[in-house]
């Protein structure tokens, strides 16, 4: 079993939202971006474990747990025109960007981006480099067993 982080904005999908999905359950969708792509591809199994992050907002941070329930397949809002997330360049014969099923398994006291900050056993944490922007990042063991220690 692996552990990830998987980042979003509350207010565009929460962890609420994701409570509120038909058995709790909903595609992680939307993501653009090569390298969080290929880890959903090539690494991303079936009962991971996730972190759900809200970021960009008030108080970012860790706010609940999800378990991977499906391997990666084609994200469909890719082909919708409608959809913010279309990309005419991918074709449904030869997809770009794919998505996993994640299933809410529970809410988590918020460990913020601050807390997560202050704690030197966290400091290899990808989320905390500079500059990192991946909505999509793989944990270590130790680190997840920290955060869920700081999140009681």
């Amino acid at each position: 079993m692996k552990y990830w982080l998987l980042k979003s904005e509350p207010d565009v999908f929460s962890i609420d939202d994701l409570y509120d999905c038909k058995d709790h359950t909903e595609p992680w969708d939307g993501i653009r971006n090569y390298q969080a792509r290929n880890f959903m591809r090539d690494e991303m199994d079936i009962n991971d474990q996730c972190f759900f992050y809200h970021s960009n907002c008030k108080s970012p941070g860790i706010v609940g747990i999800m378990t991977v329930v499906s391997n990666a397949y084609p994200d469909k809002t890719q082909f919708d025109k409608k959809s913010k997330y279309f990309d005419p360049k991918s074709k449904p014969e030869k997809p770009t960007w794919l998505n996993v099923d994640v299933k809410f398994k529970k809410k988590l006291n918020l460990v913020s981006l601050e807390i997560m900050k202050n704690h030197a056993a966290l400091k290899d944490l990808l989320i905390l480099r500079k500059g990192n922007r991946l909505s999509i990042t793989p944990i270590i063991k130790s680190h997840w067993d920290y955060i869920i220690k700081l999140s009681k």
